[in-house]
């Protein structure tokens, strides 16, 4: 009787799977549940919650590609072409539909999904745990990369921890600037991947990190490779389809059949071929997905078939939760959406903190050089010495015709030629700009004072003059600290430019930058109590001595 019941158990394992098991089978049954909604949902102008019942009654699915993105997805006028805008069109085949384009960056791509004006992003999107909480990847992935830095040949990176203190520069949303800043590097932002190509070239960037599938087509140019050439790589992740995270679930699920049918046919396999794109990982997925626990309706629900996300998730602040707490408490007391993400995360909030004390340094010590560099250029300017006032005068005339950011610039290369790149070089280099073209001014009108005093008569008397000038001193002071944010341009990690590191990989923008502007604001409130105070003692010195 054993004997009997194990073979009927083997028959049964070496019987080919019911129809209902297979993902095409389960496709078909979905579909079809949906075509009969769909033409349901035609009466009411296709208004329906479900986006999969939409996109039948509709006839089409919007997809979200890029047009940047050599191999993967590019456009010359109206023709599109690469590997997504393939896939793109199979997928809308397997559904039925016809393929709607429209075109999305790093930096919108998730909000265009959630603001409903398109139905799936299929954009050369990593898959990681940060994501998860935006939108619905879709399983299994149709291709997988990893970053790649790449810099100037010659220049020495052995290790990710050599990072530390270099720029690197990235796109806006790439999933690994996270990672890049946690190493201690700054980050020098762009809308578009080709900008890195650009600025490469020009040696503008000294590293960019991007997909090492973006710079596969750009080492075929012999000019590029000669010049250029991949340092390091890390942070393999999938790349996903993705819907947004509500009213998606059916939608979801037919896109994960769809895939498990590409893989397993070689769909994926042959586009990637045709486009001339890297297909080890398309090949194992085809082994994967043609075996027997894989293949079937339940096939992305074994962990041995579907690949998990890149765990991008950043160690939270011990205030995590009272942070998510005053968010909520905002909400329903004023109904304002406020997102204070750089509060969170170790990394952000990390950053967060340093910014703010580099600021305050550059104030003081901005305000510090205004007066340090004043107070000479009115002694030499209100002399009566012409070797003393000829270089005054001349460095006075070009500190005030010379624009901030240039010479902000011309300091920062002075100082980097001098003692390399750091945090002190630049913030240090920023301070005698600021405090140079501020004290040139202020200086200006000590001069004035003196001479107006020789004018008049009286024997001139430096103290007095200054007294005299503390109005235009105390303006200037103001100017050198509200001036001080423009460092960010030299790459001085103060509270703006930080906000920029921090903003390419947490969320809640306008709110970071609302906050940025209070502390300024608070800052400069600040200086201008103080410079009252000092204007109050040399008014106090000029009374007296009059």
């Amino acid at each position: 009787m054993r004997l009997l019941a194990g073979l009927i158990l083997l028959l049964f394992a070496l019987l080919p799977a019911r129809a209902e098991e297979t993902p095409d089978a389960a496709l078909a049954a979905l579909l079809a549940a949906a075509r009969t909604e769909a033409g349901q949902a035609a009466t009411r102008g296709c208004a329906t919650p479900d986006r999969l019942v939409r996109i039948l009654c509709e006839g089409r699915i919007r997809i979200g590609v890029r047009e940047d993105y050599p191999l993967f997805g590019t456009r010359e006028g109206v023709e599109r072409a690469g590997y997504d805008i393939d896939v793109g069109a199979a997928v809308a085949r397997a559904l039925g539909v016809a393929p709607a384009y429209s075109r999305v960056t790093p930096a919108t791509r998730i909000a265009l999904l959630v603001e409903d004006r398109i139905d799936l992003v299929l954009a050369t999107m990593g898959h990681n745990t940060q994501r998860d909480g935006q939108v619905r990847f879709i399983r299994p992935h149709y291709y997988l990369s990893e970053t790649a830095l790449v810099g100037r040949r010659g220049q020495k990176l052995p290790d990710l921890a050599a990072l530390a203190g270099r720029t690197v520069c990235v796109t806006i949303g790439n999933g690994s600037n996270a990672q890049i800043v946690s190493l201690g590097a700054r980050l020098m932002l762009f809308d578009e991947p080709d900008d890195l190509i650009d600025n490469l070239r020009r040696e503008s960037c000294d590293l960019a990190a991007q997909d090492d599938s973006f710079f596969a087509w750009h080492f075929t140019d012999p000019a590029f490779a000669a010049q250029n050439e991949q340092k390091l790589g890390f942070a393999r992740v999938p790349w996903g389809m993705a819907v947004a995270p509500t009213g998606t679930a059916r939608l979801a699920r037919a896109l994960e059949l769809v895939s498990q049918v590409m893989h397993r046919d070689g769909v994926f396999l042959a586009l990637a071929r045709e486009n001339r794109i890297r297909t080890p990982f398309l090949e194992h997925q085809q082994e994967v997905w043609r075996r027997a626990d894989c293949n079937s309706a339940a096939g992305v629900t074994h962990h041995a078939c579907v690949l998990p996300a890149l765990n991008a998730a950043l160690p939270p602040t011990g205030f995590a939760g009272t942070v998510t707490q005053a968010e909520r408490w905002i909400v329903e007391a004023t109904g304002v959406q406020v997102s204070l993400a750089m509060l969170k995360t170790q990394p952000a909030w990390d950053l967060f903190r340093a910014g703010v004390a580099n600021s305050l340094v550059l104030v003081l010590g901005a305000l510090a050089a205004t007066l340090v560099f004043a107070l000479p250029f009115g002694a030499m300017l209100g002399g009566t010495s012409l070797l003393a006032r000829a270089p005054a005068l001349a460095l006075v005339a070009v500190m005030q015709s010379s624009p901030v950011v240039l010479t902000l610039v011309i300091a920062a290369a002075i100082a980097q030629a001098a003692v390399g790149y750091s945090t002190a070089s630049v913030i240090g280099a920023a301070i005698v700009a600021l405090g140079l073209t501020n004290g040139a001014y202020a200086g200006q009108a000590i001069g004035e004072a003196m001479r107006a005093q020789r004018a008049a008569g009286a024997a001139p008397d430096f103290g007095r003059a200054v007294a005299l000038s503390a109005t235009q001193i105390m303006s200037f002071l103001i100017n050198a600290a509200k001036g001080t944010p423009i460092a960010s341009f030299i790459g001085a990690p103060e509270l703006l430019g930080t906000l920029t590191d921090i903003t390419s990989f947490a969320s809640g923008r306008g709110t970071t930058y609302t906050l940025v502007l209070v502390f300024y604001v608070l800052v400069v409130m600040a200086v201008v109590w103080l410079c009252g105070r000092f204007r109050r003692v040399l008014e106090r010195r000029l009374s007296g001595s009059a």
